[in-house]
């Protein structure tokens, strides 16, 4: 083993791989070292358009931030975008290459080994130390034959392996022992140490279980990771932050819950708000009370407007606009606020044409290439209540492939390409990230402090919007205390020499 490289693998998905990934960069850079993360094949919705207009999966994304790097698509060669339930876009190195369905990939998959591994060996030789995610669990033994993300990935990059077991589910030790006992040999040798995560209350109770997993495999427990506060990014639309409320300010802001729901990390900064109490909604008393209504981003915009009207969720979202309170359309969200939206090369859905919500004066024409880029706009022309931002930047990404025509009733607020209606409540745009700097975020909840009748100004100073990069960077640091403090990290930098 070549001492640049070390891996997590999981006992199954949603053991908490991400974050200990991100834990493991930000520990790496705090050390002196120049780090980057790595994961083959991700499949997720939360994408993110790198600087040089390429789409990767955002865990990845965080995980660079994590370790105070630009993203690069080499962190992330393959990205899978579920489309249905049966299909999903296959992105390699950025760019999309076909719709595939399970059965399809995963004949696929052999063909895409060549390209992960030259993109894996250009990133190790740029950096100090690579750590790669694996993916779900590597005893899905149905899976194994086509491995791109577990032990065929550890192989490929000479990695040892620590394997990710989450106590909080239940039953850590026997998926622990299963996991390690289903593989091979050879396998089983990568896997250097055990790691216990999410635990609640005293290690020492532990004890006994961690010495006897210990002698009954040979290989040592490396850390037993507590439940950690630390507010790190959610990777896809499996989150609890779907499920559940933020907050408990004053404004209620609704995001719609859609079945294909993308970059629901734009909100993050709103429900952080105090201000606010955030909430996803899923049918449609869900709306009621709801000062902000969002319609977010979707790899699947005419499905899932499809999906909103058979929920009968259009007309309070129409109601609520009618009745002027704000109404926000981010990307998908956004093209669903249109007169009518096309899609006569079955992009996204074999509906060829849709109504939209009629709201904003545009038509919405979804073509094969996809648009991928960072990208600013500029708050010029806006509603009155949003003169105070007049010039603004607003810093984000696009991912979309809709393009608009505009009517001659459309209104700008946010230029280029943020149109709104005449009376200054229904927004939309196409960017990402739009309420990261904390601005924006300010300004609406005003507005809907004042169409709610209650005084424009915060209580408070410390009713303050959150700037979303100096606050990623507090729960990176928290993170990083949790994860040093509970891991051996001698034993995690010998593993990493190869010792």
């Amino acid at each position: 083993m070549r001492g640049k490289v070390i891996m997590l693998q999981g006992t199954g998905s949603s053991v908490g791989k991400s974050m200990l990934c991100a834990a493991l960069c930000r520990i790496f850079r705090e050390d002196g070292l120049k780090v980057a993360p790595f994961k083959s094949q991700n499949m997720a919705l939360n994408s993110f358009a790198t600087k040089e207009g390429l789409e990767m999966g955002r865990a990845q994304v965080v995980q660079a931030q994590a370790a105070g790097v630009e993203p690069h698509v080499d962190m992330n060669p393959i990205l899978l975008k579920p489309t249905s339930d049966r299909k999903s876009q296959v992105i390699a190195l950025g760019k999309p290459i076909g719709n595939m369905t399970a059965m399809e990939y995963h004949k696929y998959k052999p063909n895409l080994r060549q390209l992960v591994k030259e993109t894996y060996d250009r990133l190790e030789s740029r950096n100090d130390v690579v750590v790669i995610e694996g993916a779900g669990s590597p005893a899905e033994i149905n899976l194994k034959e086509g491995d791109l993300v577990n032990m065929w990935m550890a192989e490929a990059a000479d990695a040892p392996v620590l394997l990710v077991g989450d106590i909080d589910r239940g039953g850590v030790f026997a998926s622990l022992y299963g996991t390690v006992m289903l593989l091979e040999p050879e396998e089983r040798a990568r896997i250097k140490g055990l790691i216990i995560n999410k635990f609640r209350g005293d290690v020492a109770i532990l004890e006994p279980g961690l010495r006897m997993i210990e002698d009954k495999l040979g290989i040592p427990v490396v850390g037993v990771v507590p439940w950690t506060d630390a507010d790190i990014e959610d990777e896809d639309s499996v989150s609890e932050r779907l499920l559940g409320v933020s907050g408990h300010g004053e404004i209620t802001v609704a995001v719609a819950r859609l079945r294909h729901i993308s970059n629901f990390t734009d909100f993050q900064a709103l429900s952080l708000h105090p201000g606010v109490t955030l909430k996803y909604a899923s049918k449609p008393s869900d709306f009621d009370g709801a000062d902000v209504i969002i319609l977010p981003g979707t790899k699947n915009t005419i499905d899932d407007l499809i999906d909103l009207k058979n929920r009968d969720m259009i007309a309070p979202i129409v109601r609520h606009a009618r009745s002027g309170r704000l109404l926000i359309g981010v990307c998908g969200g956004y093209q669903m606020l249109g007169q009518v939206l096309r899609d006569p090369h079955g992009v996204e859905s074999a509906a060829p044409e849709v109504s939209g919500l009629g709201l904003l004066d545009m038509e919405v024409t979804f073509e094969p290439e996809k648009r991928t880029v960072q990208a600013e706009g500029t708050v010029a022309g806006a509603p009155d209540w949003l003169k105070p931002l007049e010039g603004q930047r607003v810093e984000g990404y696009e991912i979309h492939s809709g393009v608009n025509t505009f009517g001659p009733e459309a209104r700008y607020w946010l230029l280029p390409g943020g149109a709104c209606n005449a009376q200054g409540n229904v927004l939309g745009t196409y960017l990402h990230g739009l309420f990261d700097d904390g601005t924006l975020a300010e300004a609406v909840v005003r507005r809907a402090r004042v169409l709610k009748g209650l005084p424009e100004e915060p209580v408070s100073a410390e009713q303050a919007a959150v700037n979303m990069r100096a606050y990623r960077e507090q729960q990176f640091d928290i993170l990083a205390k949790a994860v040093r403090e509970s891991l051996d990290m001698e034993r995690v930098y010998a593993i990493l020499r190869g010792e």
